[in-house]
C-alpha cells in the first residue's frame, strides 16, 4: 500500500485521516493532539463542525511540524456565492490560527440552489491566493463533478462521500477514479450500525487477529479510498491507525463487498436532494 496519495494537483494526503466532528473545545483539541502524536497526519474539519479553533490548537499542541500535517475544512452551503468564498476561507484561517489550509472542500452541492459552480470558482480563487493548497468537494455526484470540470477546466482533487461496506459506492468510486479524483470516506466504519458485528467481518477479524474496525478500514485502503474514522478514544485511535501490517485476500474483499445494500446510506443524505447550509 502507498504511504500517501498524490492528488491530481501534485499535493499529497496520508492514506488515513482523523474525522473531527463532535471533537470540540479543549477536550477535543487534546484528543486531536494525541492522535497527531500517535501518528495521524490528516485532521478533517468543516465550518459547520464548529471546531476549527480546536483543530488549530491541536496542531500547535502536538509539537508536530506544521508542514507534516494536513488540515482540511469545508465550505458551508450558506456561503456558496462566489463573493463569499474567499472571505469564508479567511475566517477558517483566523479560527484555526494557521497561515494556510491544506485542503478545502465544498461540503454539499445543494443543487436546487444552483450555486455550486460559483462556489467552485471562488475556491479556485482561494487556491490561487495561497489560502489553501488543494481544493475538492464532498458529496458530489458524477454529473456535478462534470459541471465543475467542463466549466472551469479544474477537477476537484478529492470527493468525500458516505462510504462503508453497507454502501460501498462502487459507481461513484469508478466515476471519481475516471476523473482523476481521490475518493475519501466519511462514516467509514458505519457509525451507529451493526456493521462491526456482521458475521463476515467478525470471521475475517478472527482469522487475521485484528479488530473488526481494522478489517473495515483495511478494506477501504485496498479499494484505494482514504477513510476518515472519528474517535476521541486513544486506544481506538491507535487501533484504527494500525492497518498497514496485514492484507485482506480477494475472498475477504468479496465477502465485505457482499454486505452492500441498495439503500445502504446510514445518513439520509442523497446529494441530489439533501441540502445543508
Amino acid at each position: 500500500m502507498p504511504e500517501h496519495y498524490t492528488l491530481n494537483d501534485g499535493t499529497t494526503l496520508p492514506t488515513i485521516g482523523l474525522g473531527t466532528y463532535s471533537l470540540w473545545g479543549y477536550a477535543g483539541a487534546e484528543a486531536m493532539s494525541a492522535a497527531l502524536q500517535e501518528g495521524y497526519r490528516l485532521l478533517d474539519s468543516a465550518v459547520n463542525y464548529e471546531n476549527e479553533g480546536a483543530v488549530g490548537r491541536a496542531v500547535k499542541m502536538s509539537g508536530i511540524a506544521r508542514e507534516d500535517i494536513r488540515v482540511a475544512s469545508k465550505l458551508p452551503g450558506r456561503h456558496h456565492k462566489k463573493s463569499s468564498v474567499v472571505r469564508t476561507i479567511e475566517e477558517s484561517l483566523l479560527r484555526t490560527g494557521l497561515d494556510y489550509l491544506d485542503l478545502y472542500l465544498i461540503h454539499w452541492p445543494n443543487p436546487s440552489q444552483g450555486l455550486y459552480l460559483e462556489a467552485w470558482e471562488g475556491m479556485i480563487d482561494a487556491r490561487e491566493r495561497g489560502l489553501v493548497r488543494s481544493i475538492g468537494v464532498s458529496n458530489f455526484l458524477p454529473e456535478y463533478l462534470d459541471v465543475l470540470i467542463e466549466k472551469t477546466g479544474v477537477a476537484p482533487s478529492v470527493n468525500q462521500v458516505e462510504l462503508h461496506p453497507y454502501f460501498n459506492q462502487e459507481e461513484q468510486r469508478a466515476a471519481d477514479r475516471k476523473r482523476g479524483i481521490l475518493t475519501q470516506a466519511w462514516t467509514p466504519i458505519g457509525k451507529g450500525t451493526a456493521l462491526l458485528e456482521e458475521p463476515a467481518i467478525l470471521a475475517i477479524a478472527q482469522e487475521l487477529g485484528c479488530t473488526p474496525a481494522q478489517v473495515v478500514l483495511r478494506w477501504h485502503l485496498q479499494l484505494g479510498v482514504l477513510p476518515i474514522p472519528k474517535s476521541a478514544n486513544a486506544k481506538r485511535q491507535t487501533e484504527n491507525l494500525a492497518i498497514q501490517d496485514f492484507e485482506l485476500s480477494a475472498d475477504h474483499m468479496r465477502a465485505i463487498a457482499g454486505l452492500t445494500r441498495p439503500a445502504g446510506r446510514i445518513f439520509d443524505g442523497n446529494p441530489a436532494t439533501h441540502e445543508e447550509f
